[in-house]
């Protein structure tokens, strides 16, 4: 049978599609349950390459003759062997192109709507890392948010449809993954925004962000409005643009609510956490749509793969934002976590700009899931 590559965007959209898809993941079972391809259709087997050196007989009673096998692993080298070896045995099979590093850096440009003034809100997901940047366009200007370190992608769809990106902005200082932020800013020469409590230790210059702020883009009818929101990170700043949407940042997800503990601050920052969440945004408009800069589990992106709700919904549904007991809260945020994300702290020490990892270092620091909320 043949053999051939299956390259990361058509995985993403097999996922987001909810297509059926064997996959063959030949990474260590540690690594495998840490962090793997999921998704409505998928089904896994996890067999480690070690264990197949020798030859694929033993397991080809596990493998479907009737659809097309995805061997994964950690870089691509070993999925290719045992892919190679399946087809032999006469199985339909692909092999992930720069397996799960590549996954990880995949992001797939969605819209999620037009603005005021004709312009267009696209989101970029991270599928693979289940992190979420945007880019507001607007007469021939755009406007980015939370931009991961794979700028080309940014640059290259900025190019595409005819805008120059004018303001760079992130919501807080990321402890999950290397934000692009400065690098673009850099390149484009646009506007690097942070908020001024999250920059105490940065060693570049940037444009801080306040309360209130208001920034345009294109034709002066598109408004992004700063709105503090701590608790996340003490400078956590959300953003509503032109009266439609709300980026939210790590503070407030489609089925989760943020951590207040990756700066090692948990028992100061959730009370900024629950008088975000129960004081200041219930004041804003429930027709908002929720725009996260994160999601933990597939099962919060809709139907055509973008994730938001509208924040009456989420009120409604989210069980974070339903904790009328402000000790069950702090239980909550505070005790029984998640892991936190690999490498956090030296992801928190390059956003500041005190280090600087080459490019492989990068990507290893970022490996791994999200682990930014609470459920």
């Amino acid at each position: 049978m043949t053999m051939r590559e299956m390259k990361a965007q058509e995985v993403a959209m097999k996922v987001i599609r909810k297509e059926s898809l064997f996959l063959l993941d030949v990474r260590n079972p540690s690594d495998f349950e840490d962090w793997k391809i999921e998704g409505e259709g998928v089904r896994h087997l996890n067999i480690p390459y070690f264990d197949l050196i020798d030859g694929v007989e033993e397991i080809l009673d596990q493998i479907p003759m009737d659809q097309e096998v995805l061997v994964v692993c950690a870089k691509e080298g070993s999925s290719v062997m045992v892919a190679e070896m399946l087809a032999e045995h006469g199985r339909n099979v692909a092999y992930l192109k720069g397996g799960m590093k590549a996954w990880s850096e995949h992001l797939v440009p969605l819209k999620i709507g037009s603005l005021a003034d004709g312009g267009t809100l696209y989101q970029f997901v991270r599928i693979g890392k289940g992190c979420l940047s945007y880019m507001a366009v607007s007469n021939g200007e755009a406007a980015l948010f939370d931009a991961t370190r794979m700028t080309e992608v940014y640059l290259e769809f900025a190019e595409s449809v005819d805008a120059q990106i004018k303001h760079v902005f992130d919501t807080h200082l990321h402890a999950d993954h290397i934000s692009g932020g400065r690098m673009i800013s850099e390149q484009t020469g646009a506007v690097y925004w942070l908020p001024p409590e999250d920059a105490s230790e940065v060693v570049f210059k940037y444009e801080p962000l306040k309360n209130g702020d208001q920034v345009v883009i294109g034709g002066s009818t598109i408004r992004i409005d700063a709105l503090h929101s701590p608790g996340h990170t003490i400078g956590s700043t959300s953003f509503v643009i032109d009266d439609r949407y709300l980026l939210t940042g790590d503070i407030l997800f489609i089925d989760s609510i943020g951590r207040p503990d990756l700066a090692g601050l948990a028992d100061d920052w959730v009370g900024d956490l629950r008088e975000t969440l129960y004081a200041r945004f219930p004041h804003l408009s429930d027709d908002l749509t929720v725009l996260p800069a994160h999601f933990m589990i597939m099962d919060e992106l809709n139907e055509d793969g973008t994730v938001a709700k509208k924040l009456g919904e989420l009120y409604r549904e989210n069980h974070g934002l339903n904790i009328a007991d402000e000790t069950e809260f702090r239980t909550l945020v505070t005790q029984n976590l998640p892991p936190q994300p690999n490498s956090y702290q030296e992801i928190r020490q390059t956003n500041m700009g005190k280090m600087n990892p080459d490019t492989e270092r990068q990507r290893e620091m970022e490996i791994g899931p999200n682990r930014c909320a609470v459920r």
